[in-house]
């Protein structure tokens, strides 16, 4: 009894699957809102400093959302060292100011659902290279499997139909960018879960990558040129997505075995396909199915077993 009373309920297997699946579907959520909230605030495709207003407002009130959070539920705020601080904000700049502004930019030169697609070379790069630099993540042959499943289910989404699959860089390229960046920010998750409070650090980072999204998208002019009922919902439906997303993905990541907790997201670009055709009117194909079931399936393939 005394040892279940000390797992943490974040380590609970049916918890992590639960809670990496709200996040998972969260995320995927955001590609037609951002989409929506760019048509709202009059955010036109080329109006790269506006873009980076809007995500910096988004993030960091997501990020002082958690922190009053913290502090109401007695968080430790303070971080270990100055070296500490050099990691947050590294940290801010990969998981939030760099990772959006390549998510935002070529987001809006991309369909919803092809930049999902792109966007989740991001699992199957964290689940490899948590395997290079985590003894907890071994190279398993069940790994592979799951996979290159999950990866078949993602080139599922790029099938027949839709626009012309032709390699833009403001679109597909930005997209990979991004995924790099939170690659790499994934694998950054636990270090920082040694030098502060997941939770804690989780809101540093995006107020602080919010704040450096901020301050560039008015130095070089960017507004919000239209202020609507609908848009501030948008707006605080992707807040929402950022807070409960974030937290509850980071504490997964500095608890469990990265693979196991980084797959579910194969899930989001199907989810992002899915909802984009739901609120952009973009077409509906039968292969978006076959996806979710290839996600779903190399999620349980990674997921079964202790290792």
């Amino acid at each position: 009894m005394a040892n279940k009373q000390k797992t943490s309920i974040f380590q609970r297997p049916v918890w992590v699957v639960v809670f990496a699946l709200t996040a998972a579907i969260a995320w995927g959520w955001a590609y037609p809102l951002i989409k929506l909230g760019f048509q709202h605030w009059g955010i036109d495709q080329d109006m790269t400093s506006g873009k980076m207003l809007f995500a910096g407002v988004r993030f960091a009130i997501s990020g002082l959302i958690i922190l009053a959070i913290a502090g109401t539920t007695g968080k430790k705020f303070k971080v270990k060292n100055r070296w500490g601080w050099v990691y947050v904000i590294l940290f801010a700049l990969l998981n939030t100011t760099l990772h959006y502004t390549f998510f935002y930019i070529g987001l809006s030169h991309s369909e919803g659902a092809r930049a999902a697609i792109f966007n989740s070379l991001g699992t199957f790069m964290l689940v490899l290279f948590a395997c290079m630099f985590f003894k907890s993540d071994r190279l398993t042959s069940r790994k592979i499997l799951g996979c290159a499943i999950g990866f078949a289910g993602i080139l599922a989404l790029n099938i027949g139909g839709g626009e012309s699959g032709q390699f833009t860089l403001m679109g597909d390229g930005m997209i990979i960018l991004n995924a790099l960046c939170s690659a790499l920010a994934g694998l950054m998750t636990r270090g920082l879960g040694r030098r502060v409070d997941i939770f804690v650090g989780t809101g540093y980072s995006l107020a602080i990558g919010g704040l450096l999204l901020i301050i560039p998208g008015l130095a070089f002019g960017g507004t919000l040129p239209l202020i609507t009922t609908q848009g501030l919902i948008i707006l605080g439906l992707l807040i929402a997505i950022s807070t409960i997303g974030f937290a509850l993905y980071n504490k997964l990541l500095s608890c469990n075995p990265v693979g196991k907790v980084a797959i579910f997201n194969s899930l989001i670009p199907v989810v992002g396909a899915l909802s984009s055709c739901l609120c952009l009117g973009e077409p509906f194909y039968w292969k978006y199915l076959l996806a979710a079931l290839l996600a779903t399936t190399g999620i349980y393939v990674i997921n079964r077993g202790k290792k």
